[in-house]
């Protein structure tokens, strides 16, 4: 029977562990799967064929942390430190505008920007989850969504114990789309307090669902836990018992010697997100000490308040640099490497690789195809490198979900940009009026 979609593309990035690069390959995609990996030369049929003749075909990038909606404070509070950030600017706008209707809005506009730069997953760590996943489910782009627990209140729940309840109220209403998967995410161990922290251990483990807990962000963060309570915070959480293999951990700019045993002991997973970080100077991850540890990481971007994009290939390129000057070392986080973190690494320490990530057989068709004929990628030796090191995000032409185009000859196929952009023009109106 011919196959749904046939793509034929000059170069093949499968991120699968084998060979790098396959010259001229042809992906064949049924019911939104992989169904096959063959020659261009196949004579195998298919009922639509998309000629790829300059392009690199590789796995969506995957965005393992974010904020969607905060797309809508982009550029609201710049340059300044994290807590003066969170606790003068984020968490008061935060309270004054975040609602419903905020939050749909401003996730779309996060969709739109990052499928344009070829992410097919993001991760997402806001209030009003419910939104954000039916805006995913509107645009076709797959979703991890990490309902937000804190000890106080918001204006989305008052107290842990109501976030854990609408965190549970999320996940039966959606553990039913293939696009969505469910989890919890516990803040900051400076913001939840122990016996929550335990239940979502407990919660987590039953359900079998993932967490996401922003951990040793700042210097500041580890001297104050040391100071209130004599030990470091990822020592904490391991001794609540709260780290495991299903637990990403995001930031973590700050490790020592005994934090690295401990995320190894617990095998749990590191998200970075490099500009971010740098942006709030909270500090440096060490990518390169985390890998040859053997430690899951990921990548992600942070919310556009604090980054100011979300484009996961200039995170990729800004982490692959950034670990050669913190190692000291050039030959640290290579292209093939970094391309890793943001495809099949983030799927890893998201629990999603089994069906995302790589470009494998019965995988669902998650890819993006980008043209490598254009000026800033000549002349081209090595296409992984073109990929990481050139912005090559500005020639990202096709992306596909589930088989699914999101993105055309480099044109958004669901959503529609211009009442994108007057909508968040209205946005600024309210927020900051003129």
């Amino acid at each position: 029977m011919a196959a749904d979609l046939r793509l034929n593309a000059r170069w093949l990035v499968p991120m699968d562990g084998n060979k790098p690069i396959i010259d001229h390959a042809s992906v064949f995609v049924t019911h939104g799967r992989i169904e096959a990996i063959e020659p261009s030369s196949s004579e195998r049929s298919a009922r639509h064929t998309i000629e790829l003749p300059h392009h690199a075909l590789l796995p969506g990038y995957i965005n393992a942390h974010g904020h969607a909606a905060m797309s809508l404070f982009r550029g609201l509070a710049d340059d300044l430190p994290l807590m003066n950030w969170l606790q003068h600017h984020i968490w008061p706008a935060e309270a004054q505008w975040v609602s419903s209707e905020f939050v749909r809005q401003g996730t779309e506009l996060a969709i739109a920007e990052m499928i344009r730069s070829g992410t097919t997953t993001f991760a997402d760590m806001y209030f009003y989850p419910q939104d954000a996943i039916d805006a995913s489910l509107a645009a076709g782009i797959r979703h991890v969504s990490f309902t937000p627990i804190l000890d106080f209140p918001t204006n989305y729940a008052s107290n842990a114990d109501e976030y854990i309840q609408k965190a549970l109220a999320v996940r039966d209403q959606y553990q039913h789309h293939d696009l969505v998967t469910l989890g919890l995410g516990p803040h900051a161990p400076y913001t939840v307090s122990d016996a929550p922290l335990r239940q979502i251990r407990i919660i987590a483990d039953e359900l079998q669902l993932p967490v996401q807990i922003h951990l040793h962000e700042t210097a500041f963060e580890v001297q104050d836990s040391l100071e209130q309570l004599g030990k470091r915070p990822i020592e904490r959480l391991f001794d609540l018992g709260f780290l495991s293999k299903d637990v990403s951990c995001v930031h973590m700019t700050q490790i020592n010697d005994s934090d690295l045993d401990l995320i190894k002991q617990s095998r749990a997973s590191v998200i970075h997100c490099p500009e971010s970080n740098l942006k709030l100077a909270s500090g440096f991850c060490p990518t390169a000490r985390l890998l040859a540890a053997g430690i899951p990481l990921g990548l992600g971007t942070d919310g556009a308040a604090s980054n100011n994009d979300l484009n996961l290939q200039a995170e990729m390129k800004t982490a692959a640099m950034l670990a050669k000057a913190v190692a000291a070392d050039a030959a640290v986080v290579p292209a093939l490497q970094a391309l890793h973190m943001a495809t099949l690494g983030s799927a890893q320490a998201l629990g999603i690789d089994q069906y995302t990530g790589s470009v494998e057989i019965g995988k669902w068709a998650d890819l993006q195809a980008v043209d490598l004929s254009q000026l800033p990628q000549q002349p081209l030796y090595d296409p992984i490198s073109q990929l990481v090191y050139t912005d090559s995000s500005r020639y990202t032409s096709h992306v596909w979900v589930a088989g699914k185009a999101l993105l055309s000859e480099a044109e958004l196929t669901h959503i529609d940009v211009d009442r994108l952009t007057a909508t968040a023009r209205q946005w600024c109106q309210r927020i900051r009026p003129n």
